[in-house]
Formats: C-alpha cells, sequence, structure tokens
C-alpha cells in the first residue's frame, strides 16, 4: 500500500513538471485592463510592458522589484522612451525583492488605486507562482489576465521554478 502511495504520488508529480515544462503559458491577446504590472528580473519583460502601455492596453504601469539606486530618468533611457511617459503613467516598486513581496507590492499599490483589472507581465515559466501569488494577495475581487513573455529556460530553471511554485501552493494550502 505504502509503495502504490509513493509511486502514485511520484506519478503525480511528473505528471504536473511535464504540463509546468511543456505548456507554458503564452501572451495574452490585446485586451484593455485597469493596469499593466511587470515584475523585474527577466529579459524583455520591461520591453513587453512598455509596448503594451504605448499602444493603450492600460494607462498606468507599475515595475515591480526596482532597485533603490534607480531612477525614473534612468530607465526613460535605457529603454529609450520619453521621460514624459515615465513621469505621467509608469510607477516604480522600490519594495519587492522576490516574488512573494512583488505580491504584496502590487496588492498594495492596485488597492490604493481600486484597479479591477490588472496584466501582469513577467516570464513564461515565472507566470504561474506569479499569478498565483499575486492571486492570493488582491484577492478574488481583482481580475489578472497573464501575459507572458516567451523565453527559452534551462531545465534546472524549470525544475527550480516548479518545486518553488509547489511550494508556494503549499503554503497557500497551509495559510502561509
Amino acid at each position: 500500500m505504502i509503495k502504490r502511495l509513493i509511486s502514485l504520488l511520484f506519478l503525480v508529480w511528473v505528471l504536473g513538471f511535464a504540463w509546468f515544462a511543456l505548456l507554458p503559458p503564452m501572451p495574452a491577446p490585446p485586451q484593455t485592463t485597469d493596469a499593466i504590472v511587470v515584475l523585474t528580473g527577466g529579459p524583455g519583460r520591461i520591453d513587453r510592458a512598455l509596448e503594451l502601455l504605448e499602444k493603450g492596453q492600460a494607462k498606468r504601469l507599475l515595475i515591480s522589484g526596482v532597485a533603490r539606486e534607480v531612477k525614473p530618468r534612468e530607465l526613460a533611457a535605457e529603454y529609450e522612451r520619453p521621460q514624459k511617459l515615465f513621469d505621467c503613467c509608469i510607477a516604480l516598486g522600490f519594495e519587492a525583492e522576490d516574488t512573494r513581496s512583488n505580491a504584496t507590492e502590487v496588492a498594495s499599490w492596485v488597492a490604493r488605486r481600486n484597479y479591477r483589472t490588472v496584466r501582469l507581465v513577467t516570464t513564461d515559466w515565472h507566470m504561474r507562482r506569479a499569478e498565483y501569488e499575486i492571486g492570493r494577495a488582491v484577492g478574488d475581487t481583482v481580475t489578472i489576465i497573464p501575459d507572458a513573455v516567451r523565453s527559452r529556460p534551462t531545465f534546472s530553471t524549470l525544475f527550480r521554478e516548479y518545486h518553488k511554485y509547489l511550494a508556494g501552493l503549499a503554503g497557500g494550502l497551509l495559510g502561509l
């Protein structure tokens, strides 16, 4: 009986990893939301969010997890965007250091503005955990539209991220 239970758990783990690795989240189709949120840490994320903002997919953008020493004018120059775009429409979040603190930062920003729909931009391999953590933080009154940036993650990246995702799910079930 114990061998069967262990075998079943292993099978569920393998199938879950296969789903996680082989069927990553995709970019979202065009859809207007109250705001866009992008999590720093991967190539193409901020570019995608800025592109969506410039196309009018939302009026405001939060870049969460920015290093404290970064200034808006530096980001404007680095991403070759006008400073007035950063002045009017982009907020920088300096509090987040990991996905869970991204969720806290995003939830606070969204609540202060009474947003009901948010487009979440992050890398495809990171999307499931980010969406889960932010969803827990904002509650069910906010709709999150996942917009994944396509990437080519290594096996080790997928393996680590899958286990972080499972740990986040377990933490959620335990109320942590």
